[in-house]
């Protein structure tokens, strides 16, 4: 956790964090933390429900967003110092600070989890139209930012320090990594918030070129310390050799030449991190059983949201999980707290949704049947709803006499890569030598070494069977899996089992 330690500063305020040691915030950075909307991260794990894994994976977005909102400034303070021609301003800074800051605002319960597998199942299920919004974390940060500037009545301080509406639009264009209107896209330079000159500024938080920026700085770092995995990639090297040169008419963040290694580090780290704890395949199971319970308790999990005027009455709207991202009031109550709230419900009509949860709680996790790949050349992501029906039809081939059905069973599809789909992400970043700083080149694969990878993406196939007490069944389910992967193409993946050290990790 992030300390705060109560320094008589006339102008920085100063925490202790664990991963970069005391750091020196903006009094007005500090006043948006001590909203409600931010404090709201203190309860929503940054790596869902690997806790459940990894008993070290208790930290909190809460601390990550603090830490990104520390890196945005450093990066943009060490760009403005090294070069003062790029004429970054104080409030350049600030609005980037306050983008790192408030960038994961729009998580929901577990982080990713509300968006991989509680929505998802949600519209598998196709039990309601969900809005596009439900979908992105970022847009729902968007949404927030400016609940949390409304509600607490903010424009006045923000008006002090120099923050105006097109600085506003900055800070949410930062957050998105992209522009805020798609109509904007037909134009040679599509943002609002900044002029092209400044273009680098959008590659510090959210950095969709090619996806080095300071989130990814802190949360590789703080999630591997807090995992007890290696981070062999070094972020202060990266800050030391950064420098913006002309690529064309634009201006680009680039890197020293000989930081090519310090980067592919960067994202193997990543790749080794999401396949080890992200998609461990406990984890994986687990965030399914919650993205199911969440789902069944949708229509009867209420939360209160804002006011509303009704036939000239003022009443609180209630509304569900998936609800509540259309209000941000409601929204702001949702956190992982709701696990709890319906692990000890009494209501009748959350029970169903209550025994999943139980089942996690004893450990009693759905049985895996195994994993495959699919043909890393195939462009088409497999239907998971449409494998667990075939697989269910696998299983009954192989023992006529089971009585199964698609819902007994669960098949997960999800994408392995280096960030950029099937591309190398270090394909487009740019460098430059130390005998010609001003001129930015591309290093090839081929320029770094023959060993480095070919391929950059791979599609992982899991199936799990929810009827864990039926040995003919899981051992017909098996099989059903293997021959299902047989005449789908799939290569079955050997081993797979769960690394040693973890708590948990033994069952399923």
């Amino acid at each position: 956790m992030i300390n705060f330690i109560s320094f008589n500063l006339d102008i920085l305020n100063v925490f202790n964090d664990p991963i970069h040691g005391h750091i020196e915030l903006h009094p007005l950075l500090v006043r948006i933390i001590d909203t409600p909307e931010f404090q709201r991260l203190r309860y929503i794990k940054q790596l869902g429900g690997i806790y459940y894994v990894y008993p070290g994976a208790s930290h909190n977005r809460f601390e990550h967003s603090i830490g990104v909102g520390h890196l945005a400034g450093c990066l943009a303070r060490e760009l403005r110092d090294r070069q003062p021609e790029l004429n970054i301003t104080d409030t350049d800074i600030l609005c980037v600070q306050i983008a790192g800051l408030c960038h994961d605002l729009g998580h929901g319960p577990f982080s990713h989890l509300f968006e991989s597998k509680f929505m998802s199942y949600k519209r598998d299920l196709q039990q309601q139209k969900l809005p596009t919004t439900a979908i992105k974390h970022e847009d729902l940060s968007i949404k927030m930012f400016d609940h949390l500037i409304e509600s607490n009545h903010l424009k006045a301080e923000l008006s002090d320090q120099e923050i105006t509406e097109p600085d506003l639009t900055f800070i949410k264009e930062l957050i998105m990594g992209c522009p805020l209107s798609d109509k904007l896209k037909l134009d040679p330079w599509p943002y609002e918030g900044r002029p092209v000159e400044k273009m680098f500024l959008y590659q510090i938080v959210a950095n969709k070129e090619n996806g080095i920026d300071v989130d990814k700085f802190d949360y590789l770092a703080r999630d591997c310390y807090h995992l007890g995995i290696q981070n062999s990639f070094d972020y202060k090297r990266f800050l030391k050799f950064a420098r913006v040169c002309d690529v064309g008419n634009r201006k680009h963040i680039c890197v020293r030449d000989k930081e090519v290694w310090n980067l592919y580090n960067m994202f193997y780290t990543r790749y080794g991190l999401y396949r080890r704890t992200c998609h461990h395949r406990v984890v994986n199971v687990i965030e399914i059983m919650i993205g199911e319970a969440f789902g069944k308790a949708d229509k009867y999990f209420k939360i209160k949201g804002s006011k509303v005027k009704v036939d000239s009455e003022v009443k609180v709207e209630l509304l569900t999980i998936s609800g509540a991202v259309n209000d941000m009031v409601a929204y702001t109550k949702l956190t992982d707290a709701i696990f709890l709230q319906i692990l000890y419900s009494s209501d009748p009509n959350l029970s169903a949704a209550k025994e999943i949860l139980e089942k996690i709680v004893h450990r009693k996790f759905y049985s895996y049947l195994g994993e495959a790949t699919s043909n890393p050349t195939s462009k088409q992501t497999p239907d998971k709803i449409k494998l667990s029906g075939e697989l269910a039809t696998a299983v009954k081939r192989g023992d006529p006499n089971l009585r199964c059905t698609e819902e007994d069973f669960v098949v997960d599809v999800f994408v392995l890569d280096y960030g950029m789909k099937e591309k190398n992400p270090i394909d487009k970043v740019y460098f430059y030598s130390k005998n010609n700083p001003r001129e930015a080149f591309n290093i090839r694969r081929e320029e770094v070494s023959y060993l480095l990878l070919v391929n950059f993406s791979e599609q992982i196939i899991r199936a799990y069977c929810k009827k864990t007490d039926d040995d003919n069944m899981l051992k017909a389910a098996k099989n059903g899996f293997m021959q299902l992967c047989q005449d789908k193409g799939f290569s079955i993946r050997q081993g797979g089992e769960a690394e040693a050290g973890e708590a948990g990790a033994e069952d399923g």
